[in-house]
């Protein structure tokens, strides 16, 4: 069972985005399967969103919009973030807790 969180980029009914740490966790029947899924979301501090999570998302997306395969320019963000994360000697899940 593995529990994952990070903050997302949610778009509104009416196009607006909004920012949201989620908390997605496995809803298991009684053997142990995995049935379903439950979300917690809150708002993210400010000036946490201003400086550290929008400036990463941008140089992300930067790096997917530079690509034309959708692809190829996912797998080179997500290597850019593995660089970053290992860049702080931390697992991934110590450094989205620490944004």
């Amino acid at each position: 069972m593995q529990i994952w969180g990070a903050p997302q980029n949610n778009f509104a009914k009416n196009g607006d985005n909004y920012w949201v740490l989620a908390h997605v966790t496995p809803s298991l029947d009684d053997e142990g399967n995995v049935v379903g899924y439950h979300s917690n979301r809150r708002v993210p501090k400010r000036d946490i969103l201003e400086n550290t999570i929008i400036p990463l998302y941008k140089q992300l997306l930067e790096i997917e919009n530079n690509e034309s395969s959708r692809k190829v320019g996912l797998q080179k963000s997500e290597q850019k973030l593995t660089e970053i994360v290992a860049a702080q000697e931390v697992s991934y899940d110590e450094f989205i807790l620490s944004i």
